[in-house]
């Protein structure tokens, strides 16, 4: 799949800029780059739960009495506590949660990197070339890829079950 580099080098081509040949050169579109490639994924990561970036774990209590939150995890999504900052509290010694975790850019599925790519030219349109016009075009095209994507994630299944047992299927046969 694609490194930092291809969705930042891919963003710049949807503005009509040149690609950038590494994270660390001295050029404006690299050093934005790397100021908002971090952020950006986390909250694009965040804002949704995506099933490839969703994971489970299982919590220790710490010696102050509290579940301490992965530092991996940007969003709780299930877990039997209260969320306070990077804790969880409740009774108990052991906690199953259900977290939306950071992934490597290499492993987005190709729906997600779409996605990335368009607000990665969204966060770089306006310092870059400043065209208000651009922005207003690539967050229509966002938004539409971001639904396309949600819906490709939700609908994707890993298990296929069947219903064996269920008293209406039952009544029919």
């Amino acid at each position: 799949m694609q490194t930092k580099l291809d969705l930042c080098s891919m963003a710049l081509l949807k503005l009509g800029e040149t690609p950038i040949q590494s994270l660390n050169a001295d050029t404006p579109a690299a050093q934005l780059a790397r100021t908002l490639f971090e952020p950006t994924m986390d909250m694009l990561l965040a804002m949704h739960p995506w099933r490839f970036a969703t994971q489970c774990f299982q919590l220790i209590k710490n010696n102050e009495g509290n579940f301490l939150i992965p530092p991996q995890v940007l969003r709780v999504l299930r877990c039997d506590g209260a969320v306070v900052g990077n804790c969880i509290m409740s009774p108990g010694e052991t906690m199953n949660i259900t977290a939306v975790v950071r992934v490597p850019s290499e492993k987005y599925p190709a729906y997600f990197a779409s996605v990335a790519i368009t607000k990665l030219a969204m966060e770089f349109c306006i310092p870059l070339i400043g065209d208000k016009n651009v922005f207003s075009m690539l967050a229509a095209l966002y938004e539409t890829e971001l639904q396309s994507a949600k819906f490709i994630d939700s609908s994707a299944s890993n298990v296929h079950q069947n219903i064996t047992d269920f008293s209406l299927i039952n009544a029919r046969f």
